[in-house]
């Protein structure tokens, strides 16, 4: 079979992270076997993510909720993967990019432990989040997640588990030029007025303590945590993981594909002005003012942010600063998040004292 090199680029660079963020092997090889084409790509995801979710309707009318959390959780992942970068067709994007926000919504109460939808107050609008608790009632410590170019919150499942089997919160939410905020936002680079607006939402909480407020971002979100926690002084640790340290140095080397979908997601008009969007997201002048506790984490072998964006990041920060390059690591360190996931999680808990 002869794919096109669109579908090729997608196998290549992301197999990795399909499977750690929670779509099944067999699906994701079975699907990815079947396209030729990127313009079946969304609908022949869709089609495999609507059995998953008919299979959780199923269980949820026999009354065996936890496994239709599980089936529902894996439906809006899968629906997710299917819009992602697909901004070629919105006409298919966005029924796709709904379906997985009712799939997972239908998961929140049943998946262990359970979230809830929140609508953080943002600049006259709302932005919005999926907040999950461990067991307890106490004031919970917190992670603000910051989601990547093409990534959004219902992607985050198996992210959270690790914070949150370690007395943490999570706090996943789509910010300008992701997820439900993509269409009327457009990407910002000077991020800490996002997180402001969200540790100002956990403020509002009782359940949650503002005062210990840790910053986690993957990919582009590995920019927004570190810019963030320069300014919003209440961020008490943060993980920066893949990020780059000056995104305009990278626009000649990034396929195409990414390029298109930073153009269509910063709302620029054509290639030349997202090009000059893209300069805007810098951390130069910025990561010096970095003080409190960063872990940055990074993959060896990481194609699209090569390593010594992690590099100049840990060597600029002027807090205590640790760095975790992986060897044979790809983008986010996907083919071997055993190898960080797990002790990222252990840095953040000790540093909010979970």
């Amino acid at each position: 079979m002869a794919r096109d090199q669109v579908v090729e680029t997608v196998v290549r660079n992301w197999a990795p992270r399909f499977i750690s963020n929670g779509v099944p092997l067999f699906d994701y090889q079975e699907v990815t076997d079947s396209l030729e084409a990127w313009d079946d790509w969304c609908a022949a995801w869709s089609a495999r993510a609507a059995e998953h979710e008919a299979a959780g309707h199923a269980a949820l009318d026999a009354g065996r909720t936890i496994t239709a959390g599980q089936y529902f959780q894996t439906a809006a992942v899968i629906y997710h993967f299917a819009k992602f970068v697909f901004v070629h067709d919105m006409d298919q994007l966005r029924p796709a990019h709904e379906k997985a926000l009712a799939c997972h919504a239908l998961a929140l109460p049943h998946i262990r432990p359970s979230g809830t939808r929140v609508e953080i107050p943002y600049e006259g609008g709302l932005l919005y989040g999926n907040l999950r608790k461990p067991n307890g009632t106490a004031r919970l410590p917190v992670v603000i997640m910051c989601m990547g170019l093409d990534s959004a919150k219902e992607e985050m499942g198996t992210n959270e588990v690790h914070f949150l089997d370690r007395g943490i919160a999570t706090l996943a939410f789509d910010g300008p030029g992701q997820g439900e905020a993509e269409y009327d936002l457009a990407m910002r680079p000077d991020y800490e007025a996002v997180v402001a607006a969200v540790a100002d939402f956990v403020e509002t909480r009782d359940d949650l303590n503002g005062n210990r407020i840790g910053l986690w971002g993957v990919s582009f979100g590995g920019y927004y945590a570190p810019r963030a926690a320069a300014f919003e002084k209440r961020i008490k640790a943060c993980i920066a993981i893949s990020g780059s340290f000056d995104f305009g140095t990278l626009w000649g080397d990034r396929h195409g594909l990414s390029q298109e979908v930073f153009r269509v997601r910063s709302h620029s008009a054509n290639w030349e002005e997202a090009k000059v969007a893209a300069k805007a997201f810098n951390l130069a002048g910025v990561a010096e003012k970095i003080t409190c506790p960063l872990l940055v984490v990074g993959g060896e072998n990481d194609p699209i942010t090569p390593p010594d964006n992690q590099r100049q990041l840990a060597a600029t920060a002027s807090g205590s600063t640790e760095l975790l390059m992986i060897e044979r690591g790809n983008h986010c360190v996907n083919n071997q998040r055993h190898r960080y996931s797990p002790q990222s999680a252990d840095w953040m808990a000790a540093h909010l004292d979970a």
